[in-house]
């Protein structure tokens, strides 16, 4: 007998006979011919088992969203003086809660803007670059603008979610958040 293919011959590395091995050897093939081998019902199973994982992917976005939606109007929150933040300077504060890092620049006497700290690719802190007028995500090399927090270079294609503030009495205070996609002047 003539063997046309010599790399379809299923040989054990042990050298018994296919009957005699053990069963994860049939399960976990070492040899080509039986590696490709794929059946029609361990496809389906896999594509379903995808589609399942897209399924419930969709539906902790739309979770996720719900629960941001019944939280409601966000607080207010002071922030700092405007006079203790120089112009040019920057103040780390917390909000809507504890945990979500956001940072307040001094654009001017009487202008203040504030953007969530966590970069819109992989959620690294950025660092204020005043001097360059951008915030710096360190991670991946990605830059935003610090008057629109606008994505300048890198990864990030979306813009650093906004703060809405407000200057009343002398005092600064986070009003809400702007993100990308939201109507103009729609906080969440």
């Amino acid at each position: 007998m003539r063997i046309e293919d010599p790399e379809e011959v299923t040989a054990a590395p042990d050298g018994r006979p296919a009957e005699e091995q053990p069963v994860w050897r049939q399960d976990f093939p070492i040899d080509w011919p039986q590696d490709e081998y794929r059946s029609r019902r361990a496809f389906t199973g896999f594509l379903l088992l995808t589609s399942l994982a897209f399924v419930v992917g969709h539906a902790w976005v739309a979770v996720l969203s719900a629960l941001r939606r019944a939280r409601g109007r966000l607080p207010i929150l002071e922030i700092a003086g405007a006079g203790d933040v120089p112009v040019g300077g920057t103040r780390v504060f917390e909000y809507p809660g504890p945990g979500d890092t956001c940072v307040l620049v001094r654009m001017g006497t009487d202008r203040f803007v504030a953007y969530d700290r966590r970069c819109t690719h992989l959620s690294c802190p950025v660092v204020p670059e005043l001097e360059k007028g951008r915030f710096h995500c360190p991670c991946h090399e990605g830059s935003f603008d610090v008057e629109s927090g606008g994505p300048l270079a890198g990864p990030p294609r979306r813009p650093l979610p906004r703060v809405m503030i407000e200057v009343r009495a002398g005092r600064v205070y986070a009003t809400g958040i702007e993100r990308e996609g939201s109507r103009a002047g729609a906080r969440t």
